[in-house]
């Protein structure tokens, strides 16, 4: 069965940090982009990091850059590393694997995994 799944999302306070875990089944995750982006009650989703095929780190969104990391391991997963955590990162974060990155946006979508939770209280 083809799908992400991603894991790690939680409450958390200010200032704390979260490590996000994607991981592929049926199919190879080094052979596709792999994107993250988050979806906030009411909003519309926005891309935060992605990774082109054969590299290893990503493009981050302006809006989180230099708080958030993303990387692809060996084990067919991705990690997105979130450090200093604000309440307005409140989101539910979705792994995505696809043709391509144009910056920190996967274009050509073709998997994705339902979501993780993750809530900063102030």
């Amino acid at each position: 069965q083809v799908q992400l799944v991603e894991s790690g999302g939680g409450l958390v306070q200010s200032g704390e940090s979260l490590r996000l875990s994607c991981a592929a089944a049926g199919f190879t995750l080094d052979n596709y982009a792999i994107g993250w982006f988050r979806q906030a009650p009411g909003k519309e989703p926005e891309a935060v990091s992605c990774i082109d095929i054969g590299d290893r780190t990503a493009s981050v969104a302006a809006f989180v850059k230099g708080r958030l990391t993303s990387s692809r391991n060996a084990n067919n997963t991705a990690t997105l590393q979130m450090n200093s955590l604000k309440p307005e990162d409140t989101a539910v974060y979705h792994c995505s694997a696809g043709g391509a990155c144009s910056g920190s946006e996967l274009i050509e979508g073709r998997f994705q995994g339902q979501g993780t939770q993750v809530t900063v209280s102030s």
